[in-house]
């Protein structure tokens, strides 16, 4: 492999330099206007607020001259088509899920490379040949419809599935008579944040909004009001029966689900992304009102399956690490433990064959046990490395199931379980071209700010040169008790070949080591995440991995919101910042969409105690006149309809006006997509190709591929 070297750079760019693709004045025009609002006796500037107009024809005349300007920019990479050939060529291998059983059918989840979106096949004997069940490449002709939720009817006599446009949020529900592929019944509109739970052959539960009073406006205007409905086949959806409402509370979730069994319905309900409420309602006993097995919003609780007269549920209650127990719908306010907390997170709980399967996190990589119903240990399920599996648990009348194991250097791998015997054995591998034995990823620990204990994986060539030199990406999340655990990518290929070093930091906020650690980062303790973060950023340069002109920082969503504050925070600190569809406007992220359902988690200015921790990082309200910025290209879509793009297009206005140095500020803004669910593969590649082109180039660093050329 030939090195980066400076000289080959040079010859290769010719003329073009790094320091002016960008000039800070021919940064695309951006009208200013003077509002002025009033948070508890703080004035606070909002210039752009206009751009929150997502369907003026004024903003769309705004995204674009700003697109025009970053694929001007982007287009003038030397390499960058050559990234995405390299890109296809790598994506081009045929990818399958692990089999799925429903009654006699096994499903699975097929693409043969560069389809837009993977296609759905039933099969009755895995040797036999697939079926297409749906192929969703059909329901659009630029692949930007995706499939959503999907369930069978008890006996499998039909077959419900949703479906979302351009990556929006919004679904609409059809439904398929099995044996003649033919849709019945008229579509369901207006879902969101749905399952889907079948009654028998007769119905199902879904949850639902009612009609948006002004269509137009359905991708930014708040959502309230979510409902339980039940859909009779045969019958039009405008007949559907509200199961349950709550009138008094519009901002609030809710969705049901059924046991396996069909004897409890199950409603969970949240006031946002932390804290649930369960009820629960016995139609077996035909009970007429719904039970309140767990109040709400302390905790996060989920019930896992019935046994009996008794529901199994995962809790935190009382359990930093979660824990189950066993609940009698009869008697909610006694419980029995099933499983103790321990110093593992318990991560979720599944069921099988009469077996419960119960996933632990330990340091961030999966630990899976099968226990009978007494709650006998009676098997660890044998992983084949640290890392990340899925897929545990199945149908009570079978005795096999398949899951797939991933970590950044093992392509995603299909294996079959046995329950009777407890082992593994290999159904599928992957057919990706790549060497794992050719890299090494790590998981090192590293001190935060208040000397907090971090962990953080590190993946790159073996045998790289800690010189200080290397192209670093650290990417990171730290939100909403999620965790982020090792997974493959191919997309990651294109850098790590390149003798790039990809690092994923676990910062507080997030769900790694349970609920402490969540709270550690939320609320009014939201800087923790990104002193966390830039702390991995400083272990980096500290132990020479890469150095400052060497390191991009990335991250969607919450994530976006962490690389907004830390490069604001610390701009000197890295090159490149790539926030993602971030929440980057904190005094203004509960006014759109399902905005307010975050406040469990950040706060609202709304409050004038969280209005004073939320200005001190709120990204958009800490970019300052004269200060050299890292080179941004910041990443939304128009149908993002979770984190709208006005985020996005404001902190672009504002940083494009107040950066004082040539680095880039880019906003790139994909068109018909949304926040990341069902994006085709055609948009996958083009985007990686932009990240990576962009990263390469302002860390001036080279694709070793092109080298060899």
């Amino acid at each position: 492999m030939i090195p980066f070297k400076q000289y080959a750079l040079i010859a290769l760019m010719g003329s073009l330099s790094f320091s002016t693709m960008a000039q800070k004045s021919s940064y695309p025009e951006t009208k200013k206007v003077k509002q002025v609002d009033d948070y508890f006796g703080t004035k606070v500037a909002d210039p752009y607020r206009w751009l929150e107009n997502d369907t003026s024809a004024e903003t769309a005349d705004w995204v674009k001259r700003q697109n025009e300007y970053t694929q001007n920019y982007l287009q003038k990479i030397p390499y960058r088509n050559e990234i995405v050939s390299k890109l296809t060529k790598i994506w081009n291998y045929p990818k399958s899920s692990a089999p799925f059983k429903e009654g006699p059918y096994y499903l699975t989840y097929k693409n043969d490379g560069l389809q837009n979106q993977s296609v759905l096949y039933y099969q009755e004997q895995l040797d036999a040949e697939p079926q297409i069940l749906l192929d969703p490449n059909t329901l659009s002709q630029d692949g930007t419809v995706a499939l959503q939720a999907i369930a069978f009817s008890k006996n499998q006599k039909y077959f419900a599935y949703a479906v979302s446009a351009s990556g929006s949020d919004w679904q609409e529900i059809y439904i398929l008579d099995f044996k003649t592929k033919k849709i019945i019944d008229s579509k369901i509109e207006y879902v969101k944040f749905t399952g889907i739970s079948w009654l028998g052959d007769e119905g199902f539960y879904y949850s639902a909004y009612d009609a948006p009073i002004n269509e137009a406006t359905k991708f930014s205007n708040k959502t309230e009001y979510q409902k339980i409905k039940y859909h009779k086949i045969g019958s039009h959806p405008k007949e559907d029966i509200v199961i349950y409402e709550d009138k008094e509370h519009p901002l609030r979730y809710v969705g049901a689900q059924l046991t396996e069994d069909e004897r409890f319905l199950i409603l969970s309900i949240s006031e946002g992304t932390d804290g649930s409420e369960i009820k629960v309602k016995d139609l077996k006993q035909k009970q007429k009102d719904f039970t309140t097995l767990i109040p709400g919003f302390k905790y996060n609780a989920a019930v896992v399956d019935n046994f009996g007269d008794k529901l199994l549920v995962h809790t935190n209650k009382d359990a930093a690490n979660y824990k189950l127990v066993w609940m009698d719908p009869k008697n909610p306010a006694t419980e029995q433990t099933f499983i103790a907390e321990n110093r593992m997170k318990l991560e979720s709980a599944s069921t099988g064959g009469g077996k419960i399967f119960v996933q632990y996190q330990n340091k961030t990589c999966t630990k899976v046990f099968q226990y009978n119903q007494e709650g006998k240990r009676e098997f660890e399920i044998k992983l084949p490395a640290l890392g990340t599996a899925s897929g545990f648990g199945c149908h009570k009348n079978e005795h096999s199931f398949y899951y797939t194991f991933t970590n950044y250097v093992y392509p995603p791998t299909v294996y079959k379980y046995d329950i009777l015997t407890g082992q593994s054995e290999l159904y599928q591998k992957s057919a990706v071209d790549f060497n794992p034995d050719d890299y090494e990823s790590n998981l090192v620990q590293y001190r935060s700010k208040d000397s907090t204990l971090c962990t953080m994986f590190i993946t790159h060539k073996k045998g790289i040169a800690l010189n200080g030199m290397n192209p670093c990406l650290l990417y990171g999340y730290g939100g909403f008790n999620i965790s982020l655990t090792p997974a493959f990518s191919v997309s990651n290929l294109v850098f790590l070949e390149s003798g790039g070093i990809y690092c994923v930091a676990n910062l507080r906020g997030g769900g790694e080591y349970g609920e402490a650690w969540h709270k550690g980062g939320m609320l009014e303790k939201k800087q923790n995440v990104f002193d966390d973060f830039i702390a991995a950023a400083e272990y980096l340069i500290q132990n020479k991995y890469t150095n400052s002109s060497k390191l991009a920082i990335k991250g969607g969503s919450n994530g976006g919101l962490l690389v907004g504050a830390c490069m604001t925070q610390r701009p000197e600190l890295f090159a490149v910042a790539l926030p993602q569809v971030g929440v980057l406007d904190m005094l203004r992220y509960q006014k759109f969409t399902v905005g307010w359902g975050w406040a469990v988690e950040y706060g609202s200015s709304d409050h004038k105690e969280q209005f004073d921790y939320l200005i001190k990082y709120s990204p958009l309200h800490n970019l300052k006149k004269g200060v050299c910025y890292p080179a941004t290209m910041i990443g939304t879509a128009d149908h993002d309809d979770r984190v709208v793009p006005a985020h996005s297009f404001k902190f672009a206005a504002q940083l494009q006006e107040y950066q004082s140095c040539s680095k880039p500020t880019l906003i790139r803004i994909d068109s018909k997509a949304g926040h990341g669910a069902g994006k085709p593969t055609a948009k996958l590649i083009e985007e990686a190709a932009d990240v990576w082109s962009f990263i390469f180039y302002n860390t001036q660093s080279k694709p070793e591929f092109i080298l060899h050329h």
